[in-house]
């Protein structure tokens, strides 16, 4: 594929530097691609203790139900003398997860690492459409103050299930039980979604119009193939989803029957129009939803073999091979939302289509598997901080995706769509894959970000015990939902068979406790190091792709000189190169010969 440039990189840059600008055109409403990727960094972290929390008073009230709440319990619940009631239960539910995926995960891959890393890792000065980048960010802020507001309103939070399930939520709001925290819910998810699509069209045409000279398309770094394909997700899933949005809030509001069925009945008054169905919801929303699960884990894998590469000090195993199975996953994920809709009734041979299209995403992420593990075969590993999580991504992703494999299966899937079996399947793809993918790339990216590097030392302290913490928490959850122990129920003991399974609940929260107080070691050793660690220089871990020679942390235009690209960004250990490492803007040596990446 040919080189593609753009008159940037040719001619003087035309923007405006930031120290002839105000403080608010400079650290506020900037546009530049660097400080629009912090202060997406620095919004979502604050999300991440937020969403912790709600999850933690999930814990607390599944291992000591209708106990009263430490510290916090008279504060929130006064009335029910500090305990949780099963409405403020529901609620915590709904809300931890919408704030994680939609303000945690999804805007931290793409908001802050896409942002920083995209224009830096092809060569280009700033993002295709400064002004459009800026907007992104600052369109998540109504979404943001739409999810706080939801939890002062009258009623609370949304509270019909965290994915806004007809006909619950779709009643109009006049009626009983449909409190405004579900309308605040559906507003701020597509204020999210426009964010998002910004973001989408922006990363799209950066990489394929402003990469600098030399910088094929095979020369790209696994984070910004990640990035890309994740950017085209966004763009054909988001449209979807934001129009089931709008659905279900005219039926709130203007009384339309998208969702609501015929005769519905609330409380002797009829629901709204009618004629409706909600299954049709269901299947908007998952639509988007699969998708979406893959917009939270492609970019992590991206950065992950990046960080896995630059440690092993070895060639990424099987680079092509791992962008066509990044571009697989995408394209089956969008065959395969069915497989959440099992419980539905729906045709069994429609049933087996979407359980083999499911089954199939076993298999590129199955490649993509074996060359992580063939990356660091043989190799002379540096057990840095990024590098253990980088790790750790690869060993909980695999324990995730073969619990995955176990629900693509209908008949297993009955048995345990509504139990523990589900949330800890998740959460060991999202929290142990994504999370602790972007926790390694914290403290990979920090020293370009802010110019210092973070503590070893407290780093692989927070590592281990999060490593440790995690597992006991969301392993035995596989073990309960085996059981069927339910989720979304505030009293399963209610039940009598699950009476003896409290002591594991007590067990896990216990651990999500203990892995909530771990997180305090990063923030400690993030702010600390923010204004006190080590200087560092330009490339202080010895990486080759193109972020790493530019200052760190980059100036305005980002290079102080014209990159230009000989080869692929993971030629490391070469016999051509004096170090161990072998810079794309290094210039080719007699010898180098063909058989690099992106020749």
């Amino acid at each position: 594929m040919s080189t593609t440039t753009v008159g940037s990189h040719a001619a003087a840059h035309t923007r405006e530097p930031n120290g002839a600008l105000t403080f608010l055109r400079t650290y506020v409403f900037s546009i530049d691609h660097k400080v629009i990727g912090v202060q997406f960094l620095f919004s979502t972290l604050l999300w991440f203790v937020v969403g912790g929390l709600l999850a933690l008073a999930v814990r607390w009230q599944l291992a000591w139900p209708w106990s009263e709440m430490p510290l916090v319990g008279r504060m929130l619940f006064s009335a029910e003398g500090g305990q949780i009631s099963p409405e403020f239960y529901t609620m915590l539910v709904t809300m931890h997860a919408s704030v994680m995926i939609f303000f945690v995960i999804i805007p931290i891959l793409a908001g802050a690492f896409g942002n920083f890393l995209i224009p830096l890792m092809i060569g280009a000065d700033d993002m295709a459409f400064p002004t459009l980048n800026m907007l992104s960010y600052w369109f998540m802020w109504p979404a943001f103050v739409c999810m706080i507001g939801s939890f002062f309103v009258e009623g609370g939070a949304a509270a019909a299930g965290w994915t806004g399930y007809p006909p619950l939520s779709s009643v109009r709001s006049a009626a009983p039980g449909s409190h405004l925290g579900q309308t605040l819910w559906l507003f701020g998810l597509i204020w999210v979604g426009v964010s998002s699509m910004m973001g989408s069209v922006n990363y799209m045409t950066t990489i394929i119009q402003m990469r600098a000279p030399g910088m094929t398309m095979f020369r790209l770094p696994m984070t910004i193939w990640a990035m890309f394909i994740t950017a085209v997700l966004q763009a054909f899933a988001l449209p979807v989803l934001t129009a089931a949005l709008f659905m279900q809030l005219t039926d709130r509001l203007l009384g339309t029957g998208f969702f609501v069925p015929e005769g519905l009945i609330v409380n002797g008054e009829s629901a709204g129009a009618g004629g409706g169905q909600p299954l049709l919801w269901q299947h908007l929303f998952w639509f988007y939803s699969h998708p979406a699960v893959y917009i939270m884990i492609l970019p992590a894998m991206g950065m992950v073999s990046d960080m896995i590469s630059c440690f092993a000090r070895k060639p990424l195993f099987g680079y092509k091979p791992m962008v066509y199975s990044i571009a697989g996953i995408a394209g089956l994920g969008f065959i395969v939302w069915g497989h959440h809709m099992f419980m539905s009734g729906m045709n069994p041979a429609l049933g087996m289509t979407f359980m083999v299209s499911t089954m199939m995403i076993a298999l590129p992420s199955a490649i993509k598997t074996f060359n992580w593990l063939g990356t660091i075969w043989g190799a002379r590993i540096q057990y840095t901080t990024p590098m253990l999580f980088a790790l750790s991504f690869v060993s909980m992703f695999i324990i995730g995706g073969l619990s995955g494999i176990f629900m693509a299966a209908t008949p297993v899937d009955i048995f345990i769509h509504d139990t523990y079996f589900i949330v800890g399947h998740i959460h060991y793809v999202l929290f142990g894959g994504t999370a602790f993918g972007v926790f390694g790339a914290i403290y990979f990216w920090f020293p370009k970000m802010f110019g210092r590097t973070m503590n070893e030392f407290w780093g692989k302290v927070h590592f281990l015990l999060s490593f440790i913490f995690f597992n006991g928490t969301f392993f035995t959850m596989h073990i309960l939902g085996t059981t069927g122990f339910p989720r979304r129920y505030a009293d399963p003991y209610h039940f009598e068979i699950f009476a003896p399974t409290q002591t594991l609940n007590q067990f896990m929260t216990i651990c999500a406790l203990g892995m909530g107080a771990s997180q305090l070691i990063f923030v400690a050793n993030f702010f600390y190091s923010l204004f006190y660690g080590p200087r560092c220089g330009r490339n202080p871990w010895h990486a080759n792709s193109l972020e790493w020679q530019a200052p760190s942390p980059p100036g305005h235009g980002n290079f102080d000189f014209q990159p230009v690209v000989h080869r692929g960004p993971y030629e490391y250990s070469s016999p051509h190169a004096a170090e161990d490492y072998f810079p794309q803007t290094d210039p080719p040596v007699e010898g180098e010969g063909q058989a690099q990446h992106g020749h």
